[in-house]
């Protein structure tokens, strides 16, 4: 079989808390008191096993980015933004490294349209015990028009997306700074919540091992194209070099 299929207990997913849409409810991460399974912190930053491990033959764990409910990756300042990178790939690198999952992945969903269903900023990684990390990307998708450039990583947006409409890429030189990759994350989220388009309110960041490098991308998430629901039809806009122009002129020519 050309596709990785897993189980998802309804039952249990049923029981998942949520305040992205019903914004009264109460949020369990800002509940620091009766947290459980606490792995491990780094100040406000808390790694913990996911209390509703909804998918089978998986361990899941989530990272609570911060104790601000309503703040985001764009509010943080640099020295955040590096310690939480550098927390959050330490635990997905030592997970990896303990050879327990045939594949683990880290990503984060922020917003209505991502796939989360809580506020408060967090991050998930996922051990799948059965699971074929090569069908998971291809190396096409961390192709596109070079935005920035260091020594180190590569900050691009994507020729072959994914799925469609601005997708960032960044791609280290073998294994670049952390740091560097943590700004240039940044960098992305701002520019899709507050510049990209007016009615984009969600956002996702997969991070990738490709044979021990990492690569990561950030995607606007919208309703999905159809096209790519029914026939996995990729859609690529024409307004590519726009959009690197736009994001040059905003974070990188001015300096």
């Amino acid at each position: 079989m050309d596709i990785n299929l897993i189980g998802f207990d309804i039952t249990l997913g049923r029981k998942k808390p949520e305040n992205i849409i019903n914004e009264g409810n109460a949020c369990p991460f800002c509940d620091r008191d009766h947290l459980t399974d606490i792995i491990a912190t780094d100040g406000d930053m808390i790694l913990l096993k996911n209390k509703y491990n909804v998918l089978e033959n998986a361990d899941q764990f989530v990272l609570i980015e911060g104790r601000d409910c309503h703040a985001d990756m764009p509010d943080y300042t640099l020295e955040h933004m590096h310690r939480l990178i550098r927390f959050g790939t330490a635990h997905w690198l030592r997970l990896l490294a303990s050879k327990q999952y045939q594949a683990v992945v880290f990503f984060k969903n922020y917003g209505p349209m991502s796939g989360g269903t809580l506020r408060h900023p967090h991050m998930q990684i996922i051990g799948f015990h059965q699971m074929d990390e090569q069908l998971m990307f291809r190396p096409t998708d961390f192709e596109g028009l070079t935005i920035h450039e260091t020594s180190d990583v590569i900050f691009n947006i994507s020729t072959c997306p994914r799925i469609g409409f601005g997708e960032f890429n960044i791609v280290p030189k073998n294994n670049g700074p952390l740091d560097t990759i943590a700004d240039y994350i940044q960098i992305s989220v701002d520019y899709i919540m507050h510049h990209f388009h007016r009615r984009c309110h969600s956002y996702n960041i997969f991070f990738y091992d490709d044979h021990g490098v990492l690569r990561v991308k950030i995607l606007p998430r919208f309703a999905t194209s159809p096209l790519f629901i029914g026939y996995n039809i990729h859609l690529r806009p024409n307004n590519l070099e726009d959009m690197v122009a736009n994001v040059q002129k905003i974070y990188f020519k001015k300096k």
